[in-house]
């Protein structure tokens, strides 16, 4: 089983590539056998076979095969996994912008004296 950091780094390296994001935008609407989802892409099968073993091994998409069909659909709890650590760090940088925000507004304490 992946650690944290290891589940986290796997996602977003399976996200950064925009026709995997394309993959994952399509199985979001509903699952999709593998043809289907090359279809609309300038590839051949098996380059969309290796994309979807990448979204896979991310854990954000599942596949199975049935008879000669293999049908992917989305797996949201890695999705999740990713937008709770997102979350956070907007939250965080959401707090010290606050702070920033505070010592900016705060009248300057040198500006009522004189030289």
């Amino acid at each position: 089983m992946l650690n944290h950091e290891e589940r986290l780094d796997a996602v977003f390296r399976a996200l950064g590539d925009p026709t995997r994001r394309a993959l994952v935008e399509r199985l979001v609407r509903g699952p999709a056998s593998v043809s289907e989802l090359a279809a609309p892409l300038p590839m051949s099968l098996a380059a969309v076979v290796q994309h979807i073993q990448v979204l896979e091994a991310a854990g954000i998409v599942r596949s199975e095969k049935t008879g000669r069909v293999r049908t992917c659909r989305i797996e949201p709890e890695a999705l999740r996994f990713a937008e709770g650590w997102l979350g956070s760090q907007r939250t965080a940088w959401e707090t010290r912008l606050d702070r920033l925000g505070d010592l900016l507004a705060e009248p300057d304490s040198s500006e009522g004296t004189t030289s």
